[in-house]
């Protein structure tokens, strides 16, 4: 998958870094809250602050997404092997070289900057190679055609599969008739039926 012309890793990161800041704001006027801060003047000019912090800090992690799929050569290469059960997802081996790297680096920096969870951040992203979706457990899928994604969730445990447009309707018939009846399934497009 091209990593600069398929947004989908870009949105993930997004996404997830977009709630933790709201989750920190949301956290941070309830402290205020307790701390005096309790007009709505306080709490808008507070939440202005915050927005021009979080504008900025999804600007830093594009920048940063974009720094690392040139490093990856602009590509993210996933190995997928279906059977009757499930689905596992694996890193190709040069993947897992340049992640490893990078998960090296990042605890190098934690280390030397004195973080604890930078080096835990960068030793979990090195050793996470590979991930299963049992179709047993699957609650839903979420199909989006036009970035060749199907993304095949279960409680605690949400991956996506990355098909060529060749074989897009042979994967996601195979994962349709494979998962619980009760699954949901979003975004099938006619074709796909």
């Amino acid at each position: 998958m091209s990593l600069y012309k398929n947004p989908t890793i870009l949105l993930l990161v997004l996404k997830i870094f977009f709630w933790i800041c709201v989750g920190i704001w949301v956290f941070m006027i309830i402290l205020e809250l307790f701390d005096g801060y309790d007009t709505w003047e306080d709490i808008v000019n507070w939440t202005k602050y915050f927005g021009i912090f979080l504008i900025g800090w999804l600007a830093f992690c594009t920048l940063c997404y974009y720094i690392y799929a040139l490093i990856m050569g602009g590509k993210f290469c996933v190995l997928f092997e279906m059977d009757d059960d499930g689905i596992l997802f694996q890193q190709m081996k040069r993947e897992v070289k340049k992640a490893e790297l990078i998960g090296a680096i990042t605890a190098l920096v934690g280390l030397a900057t004195g973080k604890p969870s930078t080096v835990g951040a960068g030793i979990l992203s090195a050793a996470k190679t590979s991930a299963y979706s049992k179709f047993s457990d699957v609650s839903s899928i979420e199909v989006f055609r036009k970035r060749n994604l199907i993304k095949v969730n279960a409680p605690l445990n949400y991956n996506q599969v990355y098909v060529q447009e060749e074989d897009f309707d042979f994967v996601l018939d195979y994962i349709i008739k494979h998962i619980p009846p009760k699954a949901k399934v979003k975004g099938v497009t006619p074709k796909s039926k």
